[in-house]
């Protein structure tokens, strides 16, 4: 008995450098160096992939798939919730994100008893207030977490809608058939939140009329008070309260004047259709994906091949794509480490949802199989332990 309890310790504290925590179960994924990926599941209303490719030293990329309930209570509804959280400055936001967004969304659905925008925005909102609760704990010993933020892209497909909200850059794109050509055009369904985009640019001049450097073009690249690209986030404090934007946060971050109202906003973008018959399939991917391909290149990746391995496929080709700009070649790519990695192309995550018609409009009255995962394993400081507890497919319920 001591000996079993021994093995069982020893399995679930091994150091972190050791993927086999994540690469020894299909169900959990695999891990193969700094790729990871889900080549084929099972969630209630179809197959998906998923797949993530770490750059940054620590993965600043989130991402989740949910499927089943999606209330805390057992006559709510029903669905698919599928998360891309892309971080900047540090993992903290994207990481809480990750860990408490489902769970405030499962509640506002079971207080209002359905999905709707509306439970969405209230899950945005509680998230936000959640990790503003939490910088504020923080900033006396760890100041700097004020400028760590995410962006956050979510797709919820509940009762046959299908909901997509956004915060940030991060894209999501759905591959929808043509009958009378047999092509699959690329939709997109999220707004993006990028100083880059001349609306976007146009909304901060109409919301800081008085602040002529709200936005600025540095280095070729416009970015909001010469600091930042996206204008919507979760976290960034430290341009949202004055407050936290002053010493001891890094001077690179503090502002010359101080503001008198946020400069970046949490309230998503939030799109509500309902599905039709030829709607194939939804791409959701961080901004490092689509600086490599477009929405049509991403769609026709996923039409063109087999399902399986579907999210690895897209990650494989930006890859190749950020080798091919920098004259190198993919194979010498894949040698260089975390962190240098950077310098060659962003953290990229990539969930690939596919829709089964058949079960889309007969989803809520569907029990199974419940699924929760999350992309990328989870990312420990060197020398620390990481614990067994791994993401699963719980089976049918």
């Amino acid at each position: 008995m001591l000996s079993r309890l021994i093995n069982f310790l020893r399995a679930c504290w091994r150091p972190s450098s050791d993927h086999s925590v994540y690469a020894g179960s299909d169900a959990a994924g695999r891990q193969d160096g700094l790729f990871w990926y889900k080549d084929s599941g099972q969630h209630l209303i179809g197959e998906f992939s998923m797949a993530v490719v770490q750059a940054n030293n620590l993965l600043e990329d989130q991402s989740q798939i949910e499927s089943g309930s999606l209330s805390l209570l057992d006559s709510g509804p029903c669905g698919t919730f599928a998360g891309i959280y892309d971080g900047h400055g540090g993992p903290e936001t994207s990481r809480y994100i990750s860990d408490h967004l489902f769970q405030h969304l499962k509640r506002f659905a079971a207080e209002q008893n359905c999905m709707s925008a509306d439970v969405i925005r209230k899950a945005f909102q509680a998230t936000e207030e959640g990790f503003f609760s939490l910088v504020a704990k923080q900033w006396p010993t760890k100041p700097q977490i004020a400028a760590v933020g995410s962006c956050c892209l979510v797709a919820v497909i509940c009762n046959g809608t299908l909901y997509v909200a956004n915060v940030g850059d991060s894209r999501a794109v759905l591959g929808r058939l043509v009958k009378a050509t047999g092509e699959v055009l690329a939709i997109q369904l999220s707004a993006e939140h990028n100083a880059s985009i001349e609306s976007v640019r146009q909304e901060l001049h109409s919301m800081h009329p008085d602040d002529s450097q709200i936005v600025v073009l540095k280095h070729n690249v416009w970015r909001v008070k010469g600091l930042i690209q996206i204008s919507r986030s979760i976290g960034d404090i430290y341009l949202k309260k004055a407050e936290y934007n002053r010493e001891p946060l890094y001077a690179k971050f503090r502002l010359k004047e101080p503001f008198k109202r946020p400069i970046l906003s949490a309230d998503p973008s939030i799109t509500v259709q309902e599905l039709e018959p030829h709607d194939q399939f939804l791409i959701l991917a961080s901004d490092g994906l689509w600086e490599h391909l477009s929405n049509q290149e991403a769609v026709d990746i996923v039409q063109n091949n087999p399902r399986s391995g579907s999210a690895r496929r897209l990650v494989k080709t930006a890859l190749h794509e950020a080798a091919k700009k920098r004259e190198m070649r993919y194979s010498d790519l894949k040698k260089i480490d975390r962190g240098v990695r950077r310098h060659f192309h962003d953290d990229i995550s990539v969930i690939v949802v596919f829709l089964d018609s058949n079960l889309v409009s007969r989803a809520n009255s569907l029990r199974g199989p419940t699924l929760s995962l999350r992309g990328g394993g989870m990312n420990f400081p060197a020398k620390s332990l990481a614990p067994c507890a791994t993401p699963i497919e719980l089976g049918t319920t």
